[in-house]
């Protein structure tokens, strides 16, 4: 028996656990051949088809999710032209509601997997050939041999710490820049939008097995891991237990996503004394109303919430992003832009502003008639409109989400755009309107191209700001012969008898630049370049006040 997997990704970056965790239950099977064909979904078709061709499988299976749809349905269409004799398998969470419709829609589909196949897949695999035995397999959707829909219901891992993890799979990708580390399945959030949302019951690891499997990822240099916990903080000596774990691997960067509304006062001490660095936090808020919340089932409080997210935001040894989504029932697009000003107030790292998408399997989907939801039918099914937004409003949205992405979201311009924000309630609505009318707002901007247009917008709407557009032009190490450093010396600079010392040591051998805070005074900014090793970016700051 051969199997053919069809590993199709949104990008390089992405690499779906799928096959590795399924492999790794049967890799020592004798009697099955694996092959893989790795893709992108912006490589062309045909190219895909033709390598994948090659192999004449028995059997080809893949995972389909959001935004691997499309183009899957493309290749695997293709394929089952060319090879009309094997059976075509998918799974993922595209699956994890109704699939009847999709299985009479594409007929050259064979079955679908809905839930957690690491179990069941071994099952199918005995009989995959024999259709008239699939009944027997559990999460199993597929049209018998009269065309009628067979639903075998949810597959569940019961014994989830018992799976050969994924990594023990010579198909687990170590080349991409991180891996991901699933420590928890299911979920005690009941949110109406996440597929997530029902996953019961929850199963977790030891401290044991993910201390093994830390170790395991850990020797191959990885240094960048995704946690997969979403019940992270709800218990709080797991939480701490998991911690001390971390720090045993202080060379590595954990991203975690934590609920903000129930930090408890023992986890926040622990939170404070972690290294710098050391975590990336998640944390997932959605909406800064209650009736918003409460409507989309999300637990915790939100004084809660807001009171634990203000601490993360506070905390210099870590980042915290925030993420906001339009389009979900009751939330209207001015509490969007009030929110996002209120994450501002707190320093968020990142506001992350989505749109809704009613995927499958979810309560939200179910109910959207009920709710005033309309969305599209095809993925990813986003909103388009709601009894509290409209059609127009939710564009406004997500251009105000490129925004947020473009110059909030990036380093280099994030703190001066987090103080024009905080300035003036109106610069997002503003901002926004003038990127939409020099045609940019969705045009594809480098880093220099944004510090231009923040630049130029400072000079226009908010000149007293155009000095912090300068100096965050110069700490980004852009180049001192553009516009934004128009009023910069670098010629033969003197440092001043006195200056005050913001960061970096002075030495003899940097070159050095001025920054006048007006034509009439020498009050201003210095800053100090590496000559010997050619560095864009000061090593050096200073301030003259006289």
């Amino acid at each position: 028996m051969k199997i053919l997997w069809i590993d199709l990704n949104s990008s390089y970056a992405h690499s779906s656990l799928a096959l590795p965790a399924l492999h790794a239950q049967i890799a020592n099977d004798p009697s099955i051949e694996w092959a893989i064909v790795s893709a992108t979904i912006n490589e062309n078709v045909g190219t895909v088809v033709d390598e994948a061709y090659r192999h004449k499988p028995d059997i080809i299976a893949a995972t389909t999710w959001l935004f691997n749809h499309e183009q899957l349905l493309h290749i695997t269409s293709r394929l089952k032209v060319l090879l009309p004799k094997a059976c075509l398998i998918l799974g993922g969470p595209e699956f994890l509601g109704n699939n009847e419709l999709f299985l009479r829609k594409y007929p050259f589909v064979d079955c679908v997997f809905r839930g957690e196949g690491e179990e069941v897949f071994p099952q199918w695999l005995t009989c995959w050939n024999q259709p008239e035995l699939w009944n027997d397999i559990a999460g199993l959707c597929y049209l018998d041999t009269d065309k009628q829909y067979r639903d075998n219901g949810t597959a569940r891992v019961l014994n989830f710490s018992r799976l050969i993890p994924p990594e023990k799979s010579c198909f687990f990708n170590w080349d991409k820049p991180f891996v991901q580390l699933e420590t928890t399945r299911g979920c005690f959030n009941t949110c109406a939008f996440c597929v997530s949302g029902g996953e019961k019951p929850i199963r977790t690891l030891s401290i044991e097995n993910i201390r093994q499997r830390l170790q395991t990822i850990h020797e191959h240099g990885i240094k960048n891991i995704r946690v997969l916990d979403r019940t992270f903080n709800y218990n709080t000596h797991r939480a701490k237990e998991l911690l001390q774990l971390f720090l045993e691997y202080p060379d590595i960067h954990f991203h975690l996503e934590i609920h903000p509304a129930l930090l408890s006062e023992e986890l926040k001490e622990e939170l404070k004394q972690l290294p710098q660095g050391l975590l990336h936090l998640e944390a997932g808020i959605q909406s800064l109303r209650e009736p918003v919340l409460e409507q989309s089932h999300r637990m915790g409080k939100l004084s809660d919430a807001l009171k634990g997210l203000k601490f993360l935001c506070s905390l210099p040894n870590m980042e915290t992003h925030a993420d906001l989504i339009a389009g979900l029932p009751l939330y209207h697009l001015y509490e969007i832009f009030e929110d996002v000003y209120t994450l501002a107030g707190y320093n968020a790292g990142e506001i992350q502003l989505e749109s809704l998408k009613l995927l499958p399997g979810t309560e939200m989907r179910r109910r959207a008639e009920e709710l005033g939801i309309r969305y599209s039918p095809f993925p990813p099914y986003e909103v388009l409109e709601t009894n509290e937004i409209s059609v127009g409003e939710l564009q406004t949205a997500r251009r105000l989400s490129r925004l947020l992405d473009a110059f909030y979201n990036t380093p280099a311009w994030h703190t001066l755009t987090r103080e024009l924000i905080l300035n003036d309630k109106d610069f997002l609505h503003n901002f926004l309107k003038y990127l939409i009318q020099v045609n940019l707002i969705d045009q594809p901007m480098s880093l220099e191209k944004r510090g231009l247009i923040l630049y130029e917008y400072c000079k226009l709407a908010y000149p007293e700001y155009k000095i912090q557009a300068s100096i965050a032009w110069i700490e980004a190490g852009m180049s001192l012969k553009k516009t934004p450093a128009e009023k910069v010396k670098t010629k033969h600079q003197i440092p001043p008898e006195k200056w005050e010392v913001i960061y970096g040591e002075y030495k003899s051998n940097l070159r050095l630049c001025f920054l006048p805070l007006d034509e009439n005074t020498k009050c201003g900014y210095w800053f100090g370049f590496e000559t010997e090793i050619q560095r864009t970016f000061p090593v050096f700051k200073a301030k003259t006040d006289i």
